[in-house]
This record gives C-alpha cells, structure tokens and sequence, in this order.
C-alpha cells in the first residue's frame, strides 16, 4: 500500500510538472524582477536619465541625471539624479513621494516637473508596475551627481490632473490593449510619434502621425509616422527588427534618441503586442 501511494504521489507530481504547476515559469515576478525588465526594456528611463558621452551611457552614472540633454527655444532640459543619494538624488524621497512625482508630476516640496517628462501618460501606469519600478530604482547605487535644474521659457502647469488613487494591471491576453498600455503609459512611445502643438501632442486629431522633432549631437531626428499609413510597407518582423535594433529593412540605421539599446531586451511578447496596437491606430 504504502509503495502504490508513493507512485501515486509521483505520477501527481510529474503531471503537474508537465502542466507547468510548481516551476519557476508559473511562479510570480517580485517587484524588483518586473522592475528591473520594465527599466531595461520598455521604460528606459535610464534613455533620459543616465549621464551619457558621445560613445554612450558612462559606466557607474546609471540614472544619474544629465545635464544639457534636450535645448529648444522653449526650455533647456537638464535631467535630474534619480539614484537614491541623500544629497543629489531622490534618496530622502518615499515609496509615495516617488510615484507621486512619476505620475502626477509633482516633488515632495511642491514643484512641479516640467517637460518633456511624460506626465500625462504616466498617470496611467498600473499600480504593480509603478511600485516595480520604484522597487527597481531604489536598488540602484546612489550616484553623488549634481544637476543645475531645467530652465523653462513656458508656463509649467500648476497640476496635471486630479489625484491618481488607483491603476489596475491591464491584461495581456488582450493583446492590443496591453500593446497600447505598453507604448503609452509605460514606454510614451505614442508622445514621441505624435506631432506636438503648443499645449502639447495632438492625441486628439493625429495620434501616432509623427513630426516631432528631435535636435541632438547626432543632427536633427524626425519621429516617425507609426499609424497603419506609415507602416503599410513593413511586416510585424521589420518593424520589430526597427524598434529593437534600430535598422529598417534597407539596412539604413536610424538615429536616437530611441533607446534601441534599451528596447532589444523586451520580450516576444511584449514587441507583439505592441505592433498589434500600432495596426490598430487610425491611418494619418
């Protein structure tokens, strides 16, 4: 009897071996872990955030700010330390102060953040994945690195919007709702690719229709039209290989400041839905 119950608890345990049950592929991300694959892939905060020379992001400087990232007429953008130093970073910032300033644009004193962060998108990243890349950023080495603050010739605006209390997770069975959570709210992908006007990107009337226009030291970048009319020549696996590796399907390389660097660690997954909710955008 004895021998029968031990062969019985082993075909038990096989079968849900072969299902998937009890193995580290079923088994849930911590916030740290989806942290870390938002920040190295999607997110790419550190794009903006980490200090960079003409040959790239300088070792130990991860998301220690960088000043005189983005100048035009209208502001001088200098992108703040978010490392976790007490002195030049957001070291004495809380859990909430951080995700409050992430999505609704305001610091622990009061201020206000100004262009280009995305605020108006960020309000939108779900609760888990907001406090996964909170996670992510407090595990980041603090960097003693100090910033001179942007300098804006526009009015910044006193708020943007109500309180956010609430974001649930959006599901990613539903590929083309989860596409668009990912390339707006998490990467802003859709604020580069739409032309801005003065009260900012016309989502309205020319979502995705590109335009934007992207002054650097590598020349002058145009963000392109992603809406079905731009893409009608390029298959799922070009546009994947453009996102990705930042070549088109001539072989030309295209210029920053998309952070290929960053997005060539994204998963299958994610680079399908994503392409699956640019389909799905009305043609500009």
């Amino acid at each position: 009897m004895a021998d029968q119950l031990k062969f019985f608890v082993f075909v038990l345990w096989v079968s849900f071996a072969l299902l998937g049950f009890g193995t580290d592929d079923t088994r849930a991300e911590s916030p740290l872990e989806r942290g870390t694959y938002l920040m190295q892939s999607i997110a790419a905060c550190g794009n903006c955030h980490t200090t960079q020379d003409q040959n790239g992001p300088i070792p130990g400087m991860e998301l220690a700010g960088m000043a005189d990232f983005f100048e035009i007429p209208e502001f001088t953008i200098h992108t703040p330390n978010i490392t976790s130093d007490k002195e030049t970073g957001i070291g004495n910032w809380t859990d909430d102060q951080i995700i409050t300033a992430i999505r609704e644009g305001r610091r622990p004193d009061g201020s206000m953040i100004g262009p280009i962060m995305p605020i108006g998108l960020y309000r939108d990243i779900s609760d888990t994945d907001i406090k996964a890349i909170v996670a992510y950023l407090k595990s980041v080495p603090p960097v003693r690195h100090e910033v001179p603050p942007s300098i804006f010739n526009i009015p910044i605006p006193p708020s943007y919007g109500p309180s956010v209390n609430h974001v649930p997770d959006i599901s990613k069975e539903d590929m083309v709702s989860y596409g668009e959570y990912l390339a707006g709210p998490v990467g802003h992908c859709i604020e580069c690719h739409t032309p801005m006007t003065p009260t900012g990107p016309d989502f309205a009337n020319n979502l995705g229709a590109g335009g934007w226009v992207f002054p650097g030291p590598w020349g002058v970048s145009v963000s392109a039209n992603i809406t079905p009319k731009g893409l009608s020549s390029r298959t799922d696996e070009e546009i994947k290989t453009m996102i990705t590796r930042g070549v088109r399907p001539d072989g030309s390389t295209m210029l920053p400041p998309m952070p290929y660097n960053y997005y060539h660690n994204m998963k299958d997954s994610d680079l399908d839905a994503i392409v699956a909710y640019l389909r799905s955008l009305p043609p500009k």
